[in-house]
């Protein structure tokens, strides 16, 4: 899945993750608008778009935030808690039936959670770092980012919210993740 269409001037880490933040939101209307097989499909690819993005944030963003801003440790800590809470309520979702009368309630509260933490680090990590960062830098980590998610779990693993945790635990979760997602798509 790519993360940012090649008709989308992405030109550092803050457009990609801005962007990848909007591809969110309109998964998530997506979702609570289809019915069948479109939400389980539209479904996946969130789940899938909410993986990779989260993992690529912890291995290569937060880190730099953590060493580069003013209270940077205090800033992705909250961060990294917010995202163990839309973890948990992703795995939850990833094994429910999208057709589950329970299924829309719990989506709408993740939605909340979701969107809650992209404002957070929209206004107290992202702007942030466009001021601690030149162009070329800024340039440099989107690259990282993007190598992060072509590698990157495809399901939500909480617990698993330190660069360290992601890099040691990722690939085999990865692998496994995406054989999952390849014998799902050949059942279907």
């Amino acid at each position: 899945m790519s993360t940012a269409p090649a008709d989308v001037p992405v030109r550092d880490v803050i457009d990609l993750l801005r962007h990848q933040h909007d591809q969110i939101r309109d998964l998530f209307d997506l979702v609570e608008k289809s019915t069948g097989t479109r939400r389980r499909e539209a479904f996946h690819r969130l789940v899938r778009l909410l993986a990779v993005h989260e993992t690529a944030e912890e291995e290569i963003v937060h880190p730099m935030a953590r060493r580069a801003l003013p209270g940077g440790g205090e800033i992705v800590g909250e961060r990294l808690a917010e995202e163990r809470v839309a973890k948990e309520l992703l795995a939850e979702l990833d094994g429910m039936n999208t057709g589950d009368p329970h299924f829309l309630p719990r989506l709408r509260g993740l939605r909340d959670t979701v969107l809650a933490h992209a404002r957070a680090e929209e206004t107290e990590e992202f702007e942030r770092l466009r001021d601690a960062f030149s162009e070329s830098q800024r340039r440099g980590l989107a690259a990282a980012v993007r190598v992060a998610e072509a590698t990157a779990p495809t399901h939500p693993h909480p617990g698993a919210e330190s660069a360290t945790r992601n890099l040691l635990a990722g690939p085999p979760l990865a692998v496994i993740d995406r054989v999952r997602d390849l014998i799902r798509d050949a059942m279907k």
